[in-house]
């Protein structure tokens, strides 16, 4: 048993843990402990002092982010029980494989380990929390994630939470490497195909890693089409369109950077490409500019237009006006990807988003896939939130 502080609930405010939903609303908090430092472990008891989890306690709106619902201590053997079940799963689903070595082995809630995200490049790890508990166990996390993997397998463990821990905590993260960082191959392997992941100074942990088997469908679909990739980033459709044997391929981005590093991944898979141009410009203008039918293949994947319930609004009319102009300009019998990463908007704000844009184009639209996010992004059964990625391919007549 072990002997944590700990944060007693309201009458009749424990029912949603026993469902083993993995966080607890500082509304449902009746008392806890003196002197409990954000990022300590504590235990979650009801109003009649039964057990009910044990997990990071931190200051905001969720209280504490539970990390067992079993009365254990979390030290470095816990980090090795549960990394060893996500490289398991990974394992068992075939993601791991010589074709293949980048994918998410942590995706917090998914995993039941709220607040951390390891995503695997070859042999490196990014390691990055979200919460202050993650943070304060990052040492154990690392020394964890050496014994799952050895040091055949695992050279370099870099952490990079800067930009993802909450504001206000009184902490100054840094993002460097905990473990090797000398020689580091920054070139990882996804389905056969190369790409250099920046992960020093790239969004996220340096590749959007689940939009992989999204990549995969549109290759399929790629043959012989003129191709435009809206919000290129590190050019991951359009290196697959190109595989896909895609006619042309165009990226676009608003960054130079983003789009210096989608030409050197084509360049690192097929050489100087004619197939392939890039174009670093504002979206939205590029979308209206271009001629009626110029592609019949579009891919909108943009970042989160809303990071909180308050842009939810803002976000729908930003989907609903990119979306419009895709209908507008997309060839007859084109193919459109489109997509929303945005966590606060559900399936179904997105959809009508997307339907609304169809309609006032005046354009003839079918479903031909819904999408998502990939088996290594998993989502916990007892916590729906964790689904964020929403996609559909859109046949327009």
């Amino acid at each position: 048993m072990n002997t944590y502080k700990e944060v007693v609930l309201k009458p009749k405010k424990d029912e949603f843990l026993k469902r083993f939903h993995p966080w607890v609303f500082s509304g449902a908090v009746a008392y806890k402990s003196k002197e409990i430092e954000e990022g300590e472990i504590v235990k979650v008891l009801s109003h009649e002092k039964e057990f009910l989890g044990v997990g990071h306690y931190q200051i905001g709106s969720i209280s504490v982010r539970i990390l067992s619902f079993k009365d254990v201590v979390i030290n470095v053997d816990y980090y090795i029980e549960r990394l060893s079940e996500a490289y398991k799963m990974r394992k068992h689903i075939g993601l791991i494989n010589s074709e293949n070595n980048t994918y998410r082995l942590v995706h917090g809630e998914g995993d039941n380990l709220p607040g951390l995200i390891i995503d695997i490049y070859g042999n490196t790890a990014v390691l990055q929390a979200h919460s202050v508990g993650m943070h304060s166990d990052r040492e154990k996390i690392s020394e964890a994630l050496r014994a799952v993997y050895g040091s055949d397998n695992l050279k370099n463990i870099f952490y990079k939470s800067e930009g993802t821990l909450p504001f206000k905590a009184d902490i100054d993260p840094e993002d460097s490497y905990i473990f090797g960082g000398a020689d580091v191959d920054d070139i990882a392997v996804e389905n056969g195909l190369k790409f250099k992941i920046d992960w020093l100074k790239g969004q996220k942990t340096g590749f959007f890693i689940d939009q992989r088997e999204n990549r995969t469908l549109l290759e399929k679909y790629s043959h012989g089409r003129t191709v435009l990739n809206m919000f290129s980033y590190t050019g991951g459709f359009s290196v697959y369109a190109l595989r896909g044997d895609a006619a042309i391929v165009d990226s676009v981005d608003s960054s130079s950077k983003a789009i210096s590093i989608t030409d050197n991944n084509v360049q690192l898979n097929f050489g100087d490409e004619p197939r392939h141009n890039s174009y670093s410009e504002d979206a939205f203008r590029f979308l209206n500019e271009i001629p009626d039918g110029k592609y019949d293949l579009i891919v909108l994947d943009p970042p989160a237009f809303a990071k909180h319930r308050g842009a939810v609004n803002n976000a729908l009319q930003g989907y609903k006006k990119l979306n419009h102009s895709a209908f507008a300009k997309i060839a007859k019998g084109g193919i459109l990807f489109t997509f929303s990463c945005s966590q606060v908007i559900s399936k179904e704000q997105f959809r009508l988003a997307v339907f609304s844009a169809a309609a006032i184009s005046g354009r003839k639209v079918q479903i031909l896939h819904q999408l998502t996010q990939p088996a290594d992004h998993p989502i916990n059964i007892y916590h729906p939130e964790g689904e964020y990625l929403k996609g559909l391919v859109l046949y327009v007549e």
